[in-house]
């Protein structure tokens, strides 16, 4: 796709609005880099209290060079959303999530789920603060339920093979095992080269849940 021309800056009365941190140092920018200013804006400022002048300013490109790459700002919304849905879902088609027994499919999963939330983390961030006020947020949760509720038939078939307790609600460990998994983009601040740190994260995730949740 073609590259978006960077707009000169231009003086303002007030305090002049600064390009993302994020920005590239270079006078183009790419639709990837344009999304993902606009997920930083859009975390920052929550998606309905950001408007295409924040997202023009923080970029510092055009409205018009925006527009000619998006058609909306809920065009980008749903891009960056789809971006965090598709390395979710990812995980569910890897080949140690679909062989095996039914508690090693899920620890796969849970393991893998953590990863792509920290490798991942501004888009997922976004996509667990959608609150249904559009209609690309309505789809975006109706495809985190679909997600949730195949996480949780694994907990049911490992229950069922007697591997996982019996006394426990499989949609409430479901929601609990999430919970803690996304708990991790309030704290979770990635930094250069910190694959094994993420991988210490990982496993601490696994070990908490599945000693909790294996038939002892």
């Amino acid at each position: 796709m073609d590259n978006i021309e960077a707009m000169p800056a231009k003086p303002s009365a007030g305090s002049p609005a600064k390009p993302s941190a994020k920005s590239p140092g270079r006078d183009t920018y790419t639709p990837e880099s344009l999304l993902a200013v606009a997920v930083e804006v859009f975390n920052e400022r929550g998606y309905d209290g950001t408007s295409m002048e924040h997202l023009s300013r923080a970029a510092g490109i055009s409205k018009s060079s925006i527009y000619h790459h998006v058609r909306s700002k809920e065009e980008l919304l749903r891009r960056a959303i789809a971006r965090a849905l598709d390395g979710l879902f990812a995980i569910l088609d890897e080949p140690d999530a679909g062989r095996g027994r039914a508690i090693e499919r899920l620890e796969h999963v849970t393991r893998r789920t953590a990863e792509v939330l920290m490798a991942e983390l501004p888009y997922v961030t976004l996509l667990l603060r959608v609150r249904g006020n559009t209609r690309t947020e309505r789809w975006a949760m109706e495809r985190r339920r679909e997600f949730d509720h195949r996480v949780a038939g694994l907990l049911k078939a490992a229950a069922a093979e007697g591997d996982i307790r019996s006394d426990l609600d499989a949609r409430l460990a479901t929601r609990l095992l999430f919970g803690m998994i996304n708990s991790i983009v309030e704290w979770y601040r990635p930094q250069p080269g910190d694959a094994e740190d993420r991988e210490r994260v990982a496993d601490a995730v696994v070990r908490l849940a599945f000693e909790g949740l294996r038939k002892q």
